[in-house]
């Protein structure tokens, strides 16, 4: 249905929801090149009033993409939990911003909510916000997840060790692994983008991260970024596989781009919880997400970059995962052109995610051809761990030398750590402690920690 609104004495028509939604997003590459923008800001601001307008219950009756066709939609429809919507039930998108800003959206309330809540609701309103708007609602929410430790704490910062190698080459990898855990890194878990999905090479690489684990009593858990086919092939053949990787969009058609559907998910998942692998907790699914990802695969139906981001979150909230992690500006600057727009996606993306109850992280990065730099990431770190972000990457120098992307140290991490007053994992943190590698202040120690690993490593 068309959605009209006025200004003085000019009217702007809205075809449908889905225009709606576009023309009220905050200015970003992607969706100009998609052609879904607004034309000027008078027509954005017109937007998000008539959306500010628009009930909530409209977008139960009306999808961006159609049910019949799209089994992204079907999910979210199908999953909507109609009880736990009624609280809200009565409010427009307007009456849902302020509430969530107010007292009553306490932490509690927020999990009762949450799953009646779609991601269109949660897009759309999260295109009403300021920065600030974002940051204080989604430190409300807390999302604990466990698998051999405890994710998502308030007051905690958890951090994925990422120590890529262009070549796997085991010890290159190593000297990461080292230099992260002397940080104290690695409590969201050690996670490897291999440089090929060869099953042999993957399976390689788990079993050295699997023996040093064991070897130290690690209480972390690890991954490596294979295709999910080459995962359930290595689970089936009992390799040692903690948590389950796959990248995800929020679209059906751009889900068969990466290879994946619901029912593939689904197998994926029965497969991990068969190795019953968790000490603590069963979340053991790991995804990845990015705004622009639907339109890079055409397979965005016309809706905006950002609402597709959010139904990508509608298929991870289906699998209970362990973390979601939005790699914010790695796409490129077609879909998030400089600094500011990546750091308004990531407190976006943060922000969607948590109120639709997700374990989120973030990749802070860009990739070296965008109108960014490390200072855009410093902010956009700073403001996420205000906003209580459960864990951030950890790479040496920021700098992957095997995606070629630049992304957030283990100094980063340490640095916003400090600053925040946040710590480990707590299972993690007394690790550290009797490793001798912290104190209880979070100071790094120095000893012979260091050959101890390297030795474990390479041997």
């Amino acid at each position: 249905m068309p959605y009209p609104f006025t200004i003085g004495s000019f009217t702007y028509h809205f075809a449908d929801l889905k225009e709606l939604l576009a023309k009220a997003s905050p200015l970003r590459s992607g969706d100009r090149l998609a052609g879904l923008a607004a034309d000027s800001y008078e027509e954005r601001v017109a937007a998000q009033m008539a959306l500010a307008d628009l009930p909530l219950i409209t977008f139960l009756t009306e999808a961006v993409i159609p049910y019949e066709t799209d089994e992204v939609t079907r999910l979210i429809i199908d999953s909507h939990d109609k009880q736990a919507f009624t609280p809200i039930s009565h409010f427009t998108v307007g009456d849902l911003r302020d509430w969530l800003l107010g007292d009553e959206a306490d932490t509690v309330m927020l999990r009762q909510i949450a799953p009646g809540l779609t991601p269109e609701m949660v897009a759309a309103v999260s295109k009403l916000m300021r920065n600030q708007d974002l940051i204080l609602v989604a430190k409300k929410c807390e999302v604990v997840t466990r698998f051999r430790n405890t994710q998502g704490l308030s007051g905690h910062l958890s951090v994925r060790l990422q120590p890529n190698h262009p070549t796997d080459d085991t010890k290159g990898i190593a000297a990461s692994i080292i230099d992260g855990l002397l940080y104290g890194s690695g409590d969201a878990m050690i996670g490897i983008n291999p440089a090929t999905d060869s099953p042999a090479a993957t399976a390689r690489l788990l079993y050295m991260l699997d023996g040093l684990r064991e070897r130290f009593d690690m209480p972390t858990q690890n991954c490596v970024l294979s295709h999910i086919t080459t995962t359930m092939q290595l689970v089936e053949e009992r390799v040692p596989v903690d948590l389950i990787f796959q990248s995800i969009a929020g679209t059906e058609k751009a889900n068969a781009s990466f290879g994946v559907s619901l029912s593939l998910l689904r197998e994926a998942h029965e497969a991990g919880l068969s190795l019953k692998r968790g000490t603590l907790g069963n979340n053991l699914m790991y995804f990845e997400t990015g705004q622009g990802s639907a339109l890079s695969s055409n397979g965005h139906h016309n809706v905006d970059q950002q609402t597709c981001e959010a139904r990508a979150y509608a298929v991870a909230r289906a699998f209970n995962p362990f973390l979601v992690n939005s790699v914010v500006g790695f796409i490129g600057p077609e879909y998030l052109f400089d600094g500011k727009q990546i750091i308004r996606a990531g407190l976006e993306d943060h922000f969607c995610g948590k109120l639709l109850g997700l374990p989120m992280g973030m990749d802070i990065c860009y990739t070296n051809h965008a109108q960014a730099d490390q200072d855009d990431m410093d902010t956009l770190l700073t403001l996420l761990g205000v906003a209580g972000i459960n864990f951030i990457m950890g790479i040496p120098g920021a700098d992957d030398i095997m995606l070629n992307y630049q992304s957030t140290s283990f100094h980063d991490a340490l640095y916003l750590r400090r600053v925040l007053g946040l710590r480990p994992a707590p299972e993690f943190e007394e690790w550290l402690l009797r490793q001798g590698i912290m104190d209880h202040r979070g100071n790094r120690l120095s000893g012979n920690t260091q050959k101890q690993l390297y030795a474990a490593l390479v041997t």
